[in-house]
């Protein structure tokens, strides 16, 4: 039974995995006052009569520290780009410079620092609970092969030992992502 206990188990740290992961994607999202082309990530543009992603209608890079650049491809766009921009509640004013936007990132007040360090404590929050749920399917999963004789009670005990041993590794990774978002929103 050992062999098979190992992809019962992979299942549940993939979707821990998934959670972490999920975590990064969404402070990749929260302004730093450092540009960042990930910050634009969440901007949808209606464009040719539907809503789709930023970087499907324009280049986003980085040129320097407080800049994003966005090179959107069709000159019929660069109006509705711009708006979409404006209007992501992300705090940005792009200038437009024919189909080139220049998107200045403003210094952040100590004010909105704290306020975003307090999202981002709710974001790995959420993540935390996340893992948790797993953690409890898991075990659920476990003591129901224990009772249907699959696995032998101590097969179950040891099979939660490492399930533990995921989650709490899952929470550190979640914990270390949040402490270097946070010192990165913290920065002047």
């Amino acid at each position: 039974m050992a062999a098979a206990e190992k992809p019962v188990l992979s299942k549940y740290r993939d979707r821990m995995e998934k959670a972490v992961t999920a975590l990064k994607e969404e402070l990749a999202s929260l302004r730093t006052g450092r540009a960042s082309a990930s910050l634009l990530d969440q901007v949808n543009v209606e464009a040719y009569g539907s809503t789709m992603p930023l970087n499907q209608v324009a280049a986003v890079s980085v040129p320097e520290a407080r800049m994003i650049s966005v090179n959107v491809w069709d000159r019929s766009m660069v109006i509705a780009v711009e708006k979409a921009i404006r209007s992501a509640g992300l705090g940005l004013n792009p200038v437009t410079d024919g189909q080139h936007l220049r998107v200045p990132i403003p210094a952040l007040t100590e004010e909105r620092r704290k306020e975003l360090a307090k999202v981002a404590g709710k974001y790995a929050e959420q993540q935390r609970i996340a893992v948790r749920n797993v953690r409890r399917d898991a075990n659920d999963d476990l003591k129901k092969a224990e009772k249907a004789g699959d696995i032998s009670q101590d097969e179950q005990k040891k099979m939660e030992t490492e399930v533990q041993k995921d989650t709490d590794a899952a929470i550190k990774r979640i914990d270390e992502t949040l402490k270097t978002k946070e010192v990165e929103i913290m920065q002047v």
